[in-house]
């Protein structure tokens, strides 16, 4: 074969790979999604149970980055995730509104709760009021660990200091971590403080912890989780299609049925119930 022949032939080819490699490239991209999430649904451990059944049923691969529901709102305004799944309701309505989203559903709820040593210094044991727990806490001046993380519990927890009539930053019993909610718990835990918690992740991880369920069963305490897919006409490059597959996925009458019964061998109760299709309304939204 003379060399220009040869020279040609491996010249075609490259011109091949360069046109095939981009498409591939774009074909892999296509078929990856990026979730924004709670940390409380990746420590509860439901994801790793939903996350495998969609990635088979779909042929999508999910891509999940656990960040407080604030921190994942702030990625989908900038088009860096294509699907969340967050609980902060006020905060989630501006969200849709500013345009960010394109879809948002109801997926499940449980609930929020005050948790501490059980020695419990500060005496809120069987309160009904978490604001007035927090009163307490304040009064005694025992150690409050706060997320601090712009999360959706720590919007609630600041929600709750709110209706208590006081604003505890720069106190020294109060101390913001900045970490997710199973690193907060653990936190508590070694300065045998309280802090306010998502009953699921509290449960997944209560063996080691040694603290007990102070507050709870307070209207105020409901924790709602939407998923929101994220509009891609803001962001071409979001991907709209596998979005949806996963929304859809999420309020199914297959997973409903999961997330109804997750946790339930383990802990006795389930972590989540499951509210697709419910009127915002009917919890009190």
């Amino acid at each position: 074969m003379k060399l220009s022949k040869l020279i040609s032939l491996v010249l075609t080819a490259a011109a091949l790979l360069i046109t095939v490699i981009p498409t591939l490239s774009m074909a892999a991209e296509s078929k990856t999604i990026i979730l924004a999430t709670t940390t409380s649904t990746q420590d509860s451990g439901l994801l790793d149970v939903l996350l495998p059944i969609f990635e088979k049923e779909s042929g999508y691969f999910v891509k999940t980055i656990a960040v407080g529901s604030g921190q994942a709102m702030k990625m989908g305004e900038k088009g860096e995730a294509d699907v969340l799944l967050v609980h902060s309701p006020d905060a989630e309505k501006k969200f849709m509104a500013a345009g960010f989203g394109s879809s948002r559903m109801l997926v499940m709820h449980n609930d929020f709760i005050v948790v501490g040593p059980s020695a419990d210094p500060a005496r809120i044991k069987g309160l009904k009021s978490s604001a007035e727990a927090f009163r307490k806490i304040a009064q005694t001046e025992n150690p409050f660990l706060s997320r601090g993380d712009n999360s959706g519990t720590h919007a609630k927890e600041k929600g709750i200091w709110k209706a208590a009539g006081l604003n505890p930053e720069g106190q020294k019993w109060y101390q913001q971590t900045g970490l997710g909610m199973g690193q907060t718990l653990n936190v508590a835990a070694e300065k045998k403080g309280y802090t306010l918690a998502d009953r699921g992740t509290y449960l997944a991880l209560k063996k080691t912890l040694g603290l007990d369920i102070l507050v709870e069963g307070e209207p105020l305490l409901l924790n709602v989780y939407h998923v929101i897919e994220v509009n891609p006409a803001k962001w071409p490059k979001v991907n709209g299609a596998g979005a949806k597959a996963f929304a859809d996925f999420m309020v199914s009458k297959k997973v409903q049925k999961i997330i109804g019964t997750f946790g339930v061998d383990k802990y006795g109760a389930p972590l989540f119930f499951p509210d697709a299709g419910k009127k915002p309304e009917s919890l009190g939204l």
